[in-house]
């Protein structure tokens, strides 16, 4: 069969990105452990407050598991709890955050933590801080009239 010479190009370029994105998807995922967010553990919405860990939000020393702290966030409307916290620097921290009621983002500006919090779900991520200084937690998914002045602060300090 005779393929014209435009055709082998279009087809070389075409594996050639095929190639390249399943490259940078497997670096992505199994060298720097990039992983989608887990959706996996479920809570009721109505009942956050009265839920652990959602009960005490703010930041609480752990032992015996991979991170020293675990960070506890609760977002409801315009708001999150804990509006500041203090984290040690070089602290290797697990973020836990909910909402009580629609859903909203939680990025951490000048990092990579960026999650969506949706109503009945936990999401969770694993962090360390090394860089001294304040990082603001934004929303970053439009949840109503008030969604502007939605932001906490991490303040790492040394």
């Amino acid at each position: 069969m005779h393929m014209h010479k435009f055709e082998k190009i279009w087809l070389a370029f075409g594996i050639g990105a095929l190639v390249v994105f399943l490259v940078t998807i497997g670096v992505s995922a199994f060298y720097l452990g990039n992983k989608p967010p887990s959706c996996l553990t479920t809570i009721n919405p109505e009942k956050v407050n009265q839920t652990k860990p959602f009960t005490e939000p703010g930041l609480h020393k752990v032992e015996g598991k991979e991170w020293n702290y675990e960070l506890v966030y609760v977002a409801s409307a315009f708001s999150y709890n804990p509006v500041q916290v203090e984290v040690p620097l070089g602290a290797k921290v697990r973020v836990i955050a909910t909402t009580t009621d629609v859903v909203h983002g939680f990025e951490v500006a000048g990092t990579n933590i960026n999650m969506m919090l949706e109503p009945g779900y936990v999401s969770e991520y694993t962090t360390t801080f090394d860089k001294a200084g304040e990082y603001l937690i934004v929303c970053n998914e439009y949840c109503g009239a008030g969604h502007h002045l939605m932001s906490s602060k991490i303040e790492v300090v040394k």
